[in-house]
């Protein structure tokens, strides 16, 4: 046998699983081949989308199941043992795995992670493979577990889904990290995951494995809304059965429950005989989650504290998409730095969250705005002789005219887009909430005739608003479509099929931001939700500039008075029925009618309410989220001349790339991981443009030739004449399908199938006319030299 003429995959079956094999590892059930880890980060094009490549690994070794140890990687017998060694390096960083091998089918490299005081990478024989016990004991040695007690935690299995799911590796990840802490003693726990990345689901597989293994009995899951309470008992954690599951209502506590469900509020009051918590003696319980814990836990003053306090003696794990850190909050502070941190950035890299556009929309007033002299408003008050600015909207001033064109551009893009895609309008509070749902009732009273909750207010005053939330949230139910609301959506809630968030309110808290940019980051592929739209009119994301904001827009964009808010690039192409408690700090606030006087920290002030305003969207420019994590104020073709640039640094390279690359189509699919976007920057330098002219004139300062003109030369040259009359008829009807759309279309395998080939005849006498397919084959790529030449 000659090594060097096997495959990769021969190299792997005959070499490195008889290895494996031979060490005592099960491949059964300790070894997985070509894993794939990541889904792919979705990459958008006007309304277009694909996916980038997933991350693979060629295997990944478990001691038990969900519990990764080891990885490698393989590669064919012409490449040196250690080759691909950095790449698996840098998949066992993002899996954190400790021990890594590469293997050409001699023998294996193996990088130890845990040697750090002795030699990092040696080369071992095929004989020498570790077997699971040796790679298990020098991790817990690594990782200080020594202790049998200790040992016992991190042993204790997953959960064993019989429909298959399984944890992705970064929920792998927040649970075994979570575990080695507890085994460790550690008693206070803190794990960051973006908002739509599982936290619950999380959460259930680590408390699954302290209560399967009798380490924790009794768990109490705090958070501050009855719907997330719901959700969780009948969702994630209903596995545990009903019977030792319990949601504590009413105040009333049962103690024959196991795992219990409640709200802050609904265990603490301002009456000691409403503190419902203290009817449990102080160790009833061994572990405390605190869902959303930003909310309020590590405030000493919160009433959310008052009960930690109360179970002290308990493992506390506090699960946020945002800590909170101020003066006064810190969760680092009672919980210690994140046992494990997933961002929202590193969700929308591995293709787990969607990615997002931002329209920024600027109005004439929005800069200030001064009353003239006397000035009364609609209800007799005359107005204070001051600069009135985007602070002050619908807070201290109401201009109809400024909700009016704000509910306008929302129903133009709506229109232009999808009339029913799900969006939530966040207002500055529930008398701007109930304004805005009036003027986009106006705006959309054609559907609104039909369908009386094509948009509802959704706050915490309006049982109403409340009941819809569930058909809100529903991805079955089509209605509502638009929520108005002011804090009662920022989080918590699952809306997995919201596509376009507006920002009316002024929000100066990342953390608060984070949660809203949360709400629509949920991926729902199969039901055509794979990215969302930011419409900003308050100047919020102004926090993307923000260090610790950790999210890439796909595309800032600034529209110009009169033109349509959609980006330039797509123009053609639960039952939360209220709690029976007071609300959480983080709840709506009461409503205000108009001009009650109502509390400011400057004192008692009024809500000025004035109409004929002459208010307009004034001209902005367009603006591109850099990779820096800044604003770059530039077009989109400079900014995409610097992106080809770093990527191929003369025209040369690029012509080179070009013609090695048999289809564009990847080409393409590689530019747009590179934020090199063919179809935006078409729209904007020329949309009969060949990709090829369009990145050369762009970059590289070329002629810029369209399909048009590349077609007309190949005519003129009459190639075609040395084929028989079909096959001359196929090629020039080939042409006119690149002339109209372009190179991608006449590549495609299936070109044949389309008309007008398919009233020529069958593919295979298609084909024939060139003779073989191959020689057919040949002919294309010729077809395809002659559109590129130069001369």
């Amino acid at each position: 046998m000659n090594k060097k003429e096997l495959s990769e995959r021969d190299i792997c079956t005959k070499f490195i699983n008889p290895a494996i094999t031979k060490a005592g590892w099960d491949i059964k059930r300790q070894v997985r081949e070509e894993v794939y880890f990541t889904d792919g980060r979705i990459i958008v094009q006007g309304k277009l989308h694909t996916r980038g490549k997933g991350k693979r690994a060629d295997y990944i070794l478990y001691y038990k199941s969900n519990d990764p140890i080891a990885i490698i990687e393989a590669k064919d017998n012409n490449q040196p043992v250690g080759s691909g060694m950095q790449q698996a390096l840098e998949y066992a960083d993002i899996l954190q795995i400790p021990f890594v091998f590469t293997s050409n089918g001699d023998s294996f490299v193996f990088h130890d992670k845990t040697n750090t005081n002795g030699q990092l990478e040696t080369e071992i024989s095929l004989d020498d493979f570790p077997s699971p016990e040796v790679l298990r004991q020098k991790y817990l040695k690594d990782k200080g577990i020594d202790e049998p007690q200790a040992i016992d935690i991190v042993n204790q299995g997953y959960f064993v889904d019989d429909s298959g799911m399984s944890p992705r590796y970064y929920q792998q990840n927040a649970v075994n990290r979570s575990i080695e802490s507890i085994a460790k003693g550690q008693n206070r726990l803190l794990l960051v995951m973006a908002t739509g990345t599982g936290k619950t689901y999380t959460a259930f597989n680590l408390i699954w494995r302290l209560w399967k293994g009798g380490i924790k009995k009794r768990i109490l899951f705090l958070a501050d809304r009855n719907a997330l309470l719901t959700q969780t008992k009948n969702g994630d954690f209903s596995p545990f059965g009903n019977d030792i599951m319990h949601i504590i209502k009413h105040r009333k506590i049962d103690k024959s429950y196991q795992i219990y469900f409640a709200l802050y509020q609904g265990l603490t009051g301002t009456e000691e005989s409403q503190n419902a918590y203290k009817e449990f003696s102080k160790d009833f319980f061994d572990l405390v989650v605190i869902d959303e814990c930003h909310r309020g836990s590590a405030s000493e003053a919160s009433a959310w504290r008052e009960v930690l306090d109360y179970f002290s003696s308990a493992t506390h794990i506090g699960m946020t998409a945002t800590p909170k850190e101020t003066k006064d909050v810190s969760n680092m502070d009672y919980y210690g730095e994140p046992v494990y941190s997933y961002s929202l950035k590193q969700g929308i890299e591995d293709g787990f969250l969607a990615p997002y556009k931002v329209v920024r929309i600027t109005t004439n007033v929005d800069e200030g705005w001064r009353p003239t002299a006397g000035l009364m408003d609609k209800y007799g008050n005359e107005v204070e002789d001051r600069i009135y600015n985007l602070k002050d909207y619908d807070k201290k001033l109401i201009i109809d005219e400024r909700t009016q064109i704000v509910a306008q551009k929302i129903t133009q893009y709506l229109k232009a887009t999808d009339r029913f895609a799900k969006t939530i309008v966040f207002c500055t509070d529930i008398d701007h909430a109930n304004r805005m749902r009036q003027a986009l009732i106006n705006e959309n009273a054609d559907l609104v005739a039909k369908h009386w909750n094509y948009c509802v207010k959704i706050t915490g005053d309006d049982e109403v608003g409340k009941q819809e939330l569930d058909n809100f949230t529903d991805v079955e139910e089509q209605f509502p479509v638009i929520a108005t609301t002011s804090k009662m959506l920022t989080t918590g809630i699952d809306t997995k099929m919201v596509k376009f968030i507006v920002l009316e309110s002024n929000i100066a808290s990342m953390t608060e931001f984070k949660q809203i940019v949360g709400r629509g980051t949920r991926i729902r592929e199969a039901d055509g939700k794979v990215y969302f739209t930011i419409m900003d009119f308050r100047k919020a994301t102004n926090l993307f500039a923000d260090p610790d904001f950790d999210g890439d827009p796909v595309q800032i964009y600034e529209p110009e008075d009169g033109e349509s808010p959609v980006p330039p690039d797509e123009e053609e192409k639960g039952n939360t029925g209220g709690t029976d408690e007071p609300k959480s700090d983080g709840e709506d606030s009461p409503y205000t009618p108009p001009n009650i006087d109502i509390d400011d920290e400057a004192g008692d002030i009024k809500k000025y309410y004035v109409k004929d305003i002459p208010v307009s969207v004034v001209n902005e420019r367009v603006q591109y989220y850099g990779n820096e994590g800044k604003l770059i104020t530039e077009s989109l073709k400079d900014y995409s001349k610097k992106n080809i640039k770093k990527e191929f640094a003369s025209l040369d390279i690029f012509i080179q790339k070009w013609n090695e690359t048999d289809k564009k189509e990847e080409l393409f699919r590689e530019l747009a991981e590179h934020g090199i976007l063919i179809e935006a920057l078409r729209e904007e330098v020329g949309k009969d443009m060949d990709a090829f002219d369009l990145i050369c004139h762009v970059a590289f300062d070329q002629p810029a030739l369209t399909r048009k003109d590349r077609a007309n030369n190949v005519r003129k040259r009459n190639y075609f004449a040395k084929y028989s009359e079909v096959a001359k008829e196929v090629l020039s009807n080939l042409l006119d399908k690149y002339e109209d759309e372009g190179i991608v279309t006449i590549e495609k395998g299936s070109i044949l199938k389309l008309a007008p080939f398919n009233n020529m005849g069958s593919v295979m006498e298609l084909v024939g006319a060139f003779g073989k397919k191959q020689d057919f084959e040949e002919a294309v790529e010729e077809l395809e030299n002659e559109i590129y030449k130069t001369a």
